[in-house]
């Protein structure tokens, strides 16, 4: 692999995980509430969870995807649901910063499970696969991964970053209540962005 490819497959990488998206608007609402520990679990297990579903994708899944088109849609039906769901819970969340809440708490899970039915991980994976390493061999796939994973966590971490800078003015439950419902609102817009 060149010099010139693994600089390209970085930027991908760089682009397609700091770019907003509904792992990004939990990251970043994660931390807000709940601080720098909660939003560490979180986004290292959106990290392995798409490191895990992009070699998944490289290794064999592609070849189902190109066979059965289908797969792809439903995958972005079920994706999006899951979505909407976190969406309604987050705009239903009443802001109160107390512990009985932390039910609601983004979790290591939440964050690897979020990036299975994440439409955007699924779209990220197919198209960088296809569009750079089409015959996707082994060696090329696991060198695309080990670019990914970093960046993807250190671009994740951005968006903590902003949750706890923003978690700083959103202290009252009324401050918090509104940036959970705006959030809330980006994260089902991001949905239907997916879908046009």
């Amino acid at each position: 692999m060149t010099v010139s490819l693994i600089i390209t497959l970085s930027l991908f990488a760089l682009a397609a995980s700091l770019s907003p998206g509904p792992v990004n608007l939990v990251s970043l609402s994660g931390s807000a509430r709940y601080g720098l520990k909660t939003g560490l679990n979180f986004v290292t297990g959106a990290t392995l969870g798409f490191i895990v579903l992009f070699l998944l994708i490289g290794f064999s899944l592609h070849y189902f995807i190109h066979a059965l088109p289908w797969l792809t849609r439903v995958i972005q039906w079920f994706g999006i649901a899951f979505l909407l769901y976190l969406s309604y819970q987050l705009f239903m969340d009443d802001g109160e910063l107390t512990s009985s809440n932390d039910k609601g708490t983004p979790t290591f899970m939440t964050g690897a499970i979020m990036q299975w039915l994440n439409p955007k991980a699924w779209l990220a994976s197919v198209s960088g696969i296809s569009a750079y390493i089409p015959q996707a061999k082994a060696e090329e796939v696991l060198i695309f991964a080990a670019i990914y994973l970093p960046i993807c966590w250190l671009s994740l971490i951005a968006w903590v970053g902003v949750g706890i800078v923003l978690g700083q003015y959103f202290q009252s439950p009324a401050k918090m209540s509104f940036m959970n419902k705006t959030l809330a609102i980006l994260l089902a817009a991001s949905c239907f962005m997916i879908l046009v």
